[in-house]
């Protein structure tokens, strides 16, 4: 029986990068919702973002998302970020609010809107040159509405050549992680609807392009952590967005759908490597609150991915073999479920405590009065959401 003090010294190497975006104003299709003390501009997105960091010791990375976080001195905000304790992290792209890309970004039929788009992960490029970025994520929106609006092998050829433009244009120790969604907004066809696709795209750019796998981009009834083995074993896993989705859309507080999937996920890590210390893997959330505290909204969700992995850590790998091998199915299962159901908070909280961070971070962080402090002081300007 494994227990907690056997796995304390694996948690010390945990870090979850944090989302810009999850600061601003969020909502739905029909309305985004502003709150009091909503970031106005990328720097108080980043002190916000430090304050989960502050308060869990998991968030030592922020993602930027550009434009929704351009600057004209990304050096200083990189000092910036570094002054309150956190990196900055994956660089984002955004081919999905122009106007021009009404009909496609990469996979566009129009020579000259496919070349704007790749223009403009080269200037992602060169603000991760500043900012010391390893990671370019792209996700696309391209896809069509109905059969015969477009051709999808035509688009497929022509994503493969703005992607390997792209990826020629990365420095060294620089990667390319490119997500899938299986549908929205495209209804018909997405242009990279799921891993296999993203999987035959990256294997083709070469050793530094990666899959994105966001845990609620997939299908009801999907078998996320097997798509986590088989991305492992073949090397490709670059990145996790985590959040959850109940019926189609995504970008909820991650563990707040289906905690036994998170938990299976994470074991899968765990068994493949992608959580050993020269793991390739970067671990992200992608989350846009609607109604629930953001800042808080981010505790829960790296708390709750903290949580799962302790639990994914506690499983007897060596029992579990065993059962296996031996086709002992409920044996098999039980060593698994023993693991899930075991209540590792108070360890937590007392592991917490050890290293000098709250016990409960996010009580800890309610009674900081920091809250209270940043609705009294962003008063006026634009508040920050999916646009700015």
């Amino acid at each position: 029986m494994v227990q907690f003090s056997d796995i304390a010294s694996e948690l010390e190497r945990q870090a979850i990068e944090l989302p810009s975006w999850a600061f601003g104003n969020s909502g739905t299709r029909f309305k985004v919702f502003g709150t009091p003390g909503t970031p106005r501009t990328p720097e108080e997105k980043i002190a916000d973002a430090a304050q989960v960091n502050k308060y869990t010791g998991l968030a030592p990375k922020v993602a930027l998302h550009i434009p929704w976080d351009k600057v004209e001195n990304y050096s200083a905000l990189r000092s910036y970020a570094n002054d309150l304790g956190v990196d900055l992290g994956t660089v984002n792209s955004n081919t999905f609010q122009d106007e021009a890309y009404k009909f496609g970004s990469l996979t566009s039929s129009d020579k000259a809107t496919r070349q704007k788009a790749i223009d403009h992960h080269l200037e992602c490029i060169d603000i991760m040159h500043l900012t010391g970025s390893q990671d370019l994520k792209i996700w696309l929106a391209d896809g069509t509405n109905y059969p015969g609006q477009g051709d999808i092998r035509s688009r497929q050829d022509w994503l493969a050549e703005s992607l390997s433009t792209i990826y020629d244009a990365l420095g060294e120790s620089q990667r390319l992680v490119l997500e899938y969604k299986f549908f929205e907004p495209a209804f018909y066809h997405t242009d990279v609807p799921d891993w296999g696709t993203s999987y035959a795209h990256v294997s083709a750019l070469g050793d530094r392009a990666f899959v994105c796998l966001d845990t609620g981009h997939h299908a009801p009834g999907t078998n996320i952590e097997f798509i986590v083995a088989q991305l492992l074993r073949l090397g490709k896993l670059g990145s996790f967005d985590f959040n959850s989705r109940f019926y189609a859309d995504d970008d909820l507080i991650v563990g707040a759908a289906d905690p036994f999937q998170l938990f299976r996920i994470l074991f899968e890590v765990v068994r493949g490597g992608g959580y050993a210390v020269d793991s390739p893997v970067a671990f992200m959330l992608d989350q846009c609150h609607n109604v629930e505290e953001k800042i808080v909204g981010q505790m829960r969700s790296v708390l709750n991915v903290q949580e799962m992995t302790a639990r994914a850590l506690l499983v007897d790998r060596a029992a579990l073999l065993a059962a296996q091998n031996e086709n002992d199915v409920l044996g098999a299962n039980g060593i698994l479920m023993d693991a899930f159901y075991t209540d590792v908070r108070p360890s937590l909280a007392s592991w917490r405590e050890s290293r000098g961070l709250p016990g409960d971070p996010i009580a800890a962080f309610k009674a900081s009065g920091y809250q209270e402090q940043i609705v009294a002081e962003r008063v006026g300007g634009a508040q920050a959401s999916w646009g700015a």
